[in-house]
């Protein structure tokens, strides 16, 4: 783990790993809430953690340089919804897209039984990017990560649930994508004029459920 100044407010922790990258945001999200960090974002990606509206980052790069991050659990502390509470966001799929036969194929098991893999697995949001509302999705073993497409569609509909890598997405919006789509939800995940606007927020336990 490394921590880095970014800019006059701001701090780039580079972790080992989405594990690493967890436990930090847990870590650091629990320590703000008990008032022992002063950070306006926590905004978690792929390798990194970035802590904005840090007021004194010299300081608070010390505090944390000593700190020692839990591992994730479960019920580790984010965001929370009014719809929510504490519980997972269960989001109803349809499962009939159109790359299920290859990510069968990928797996070694039948359609059904990448259906029943999905259904069962507990995901969480790691970060979000790509479009406002996009979750990257944890959850899945590192054996079962896929490809993306050599070429990405130049359109996919908006709610498309689909894969790439070792993550699971919903896409907020139509827009061009070379994930895997593997079924479809009428769920709304971003709208502007909600509070938040974004649905899925990184900590966020999601079930991806047989509508």
């Amino acid at each position: 783990m490394r921590i880095r100044p970014v800019g006059a407010h701001a701090l780039l922790i580079d972790c080992a790993g989405a594990d690493q990258v967890e436990a930090w945001r847990a870590e650091l999200w629990r320590r703000r809430e008990r008032g022992e960090l002063s950070a306006v974002e926590i905004v978690p990606a792929a390798t990194t953690v970035l802590l904005d509206g840090v007021p004194d980052p010299a300081t608070t790069a010390a505090r944390i340089a000593a700190w020692q991050p839990r591992p994730g659990p479960p019920e580790a502390p984010g965001p929370t919804t009014a719809a929510t509470g504490d519980g997972p966001v269960y989001v109803p799929v349809t499962y009939d897209g159109e790359d299920l036969p290859r990510v069968a194929d990928h797996w070694g098991v039948d359609v059904p039984g990448v259906v029943d893999r999905l259904r069962r697995t507990p995901f969480r949001v790691a970060f979000c990017g790509f479009a406002p509302g996009f979750a990257y999705l944890t959850g899945l073993p590192a054996e079962l990560a896929v490809p993306r497409l050599p070429t990405p569609r130049p359109r996919v509909p908006a709610g498309a649930v689909a894969l790439a890598g070792p993550y699971a997405g919903i896409y907020p919006a139509a827009s061009p994508g070379g994930w895997l789509l593997v079924g479809r939800t009428g769920i709304e995940l971003f709208d502007v004029h909600a509070d938040p606007p974004a649905r899925l927020a990184p900590g966020t336990r999601v079930r991806l459920v047989a509508a």
